[in-house]
Formats: C-alpha cells, sequence, structure tokens
C-alpha cells in the first residue's frame, strides 16, 4: 500500500520525509499492526536501523502488555539466584 500525504504549502513542517515515515512506523508497530521488520522496510532502512531510532521518536521495542511483561519477569526471576 502506498500512501500520499500532501501537505498545504502554508504549513510549516519542522519534520523530514524520513521524520515522519519514523513517526507511522512507530505508531503501526506500537499497535502491533506492523512488526519492526516490516516497519523498517517500510522506511527503506535496516531493522537494527529501526530499532535503534525508535526511541528518538517516543517508542520503545518492549511493547509488551501487562501481562506479557509480569510472564516475561516471572521467567527472568528463574535464572537469578
Amino acid at each position: 500500500m502506498q500512501i500520499i500525504l500532501n501537505i498545504p504549502d502554508h504549513v510549516q513542517l519542522d519534520a523530514s520525509e524520513y521524520d515522519i515515515k519514523m513517526h507511522l512506523a512507530c505508531k503501526l508497530y506500537e499497535e502491533g499492526i506492523l512488526d519492526t521488520g516490516y516497519a523498517a522496510k517500510s522506511i527503506g532502512i535496516t531493522r537494527r536501523e529501526f530499532i535503534e531510532n525508535m526511541g528518538n521518536y517516543g517508542a520503545s521495542i518492549f511493547n509488551l502488555s501487562d501481562e506479557e511483561l509480569e510472564e516475561d519477569i516471572k521467567n527472568a526471576a528463574k535464572f537469578v539466584r
């Protein structure tokens, strides 16, 4: 799918096309619509670059529900002595 966004000339944006794509990809990742691989591909960068830059756009790679986080903590506790 290709999305075209026409922004009027009088609107001043301090964001590049890359920034806008990153914001959208991060939001779609947070919503569970895209995984990191597809998000990165949609922008034209590597998965690693996407993950490393998510924080710059207010997103976290740790997109876990409360239940998933609790389960991860329980599993990790098994290995802590």
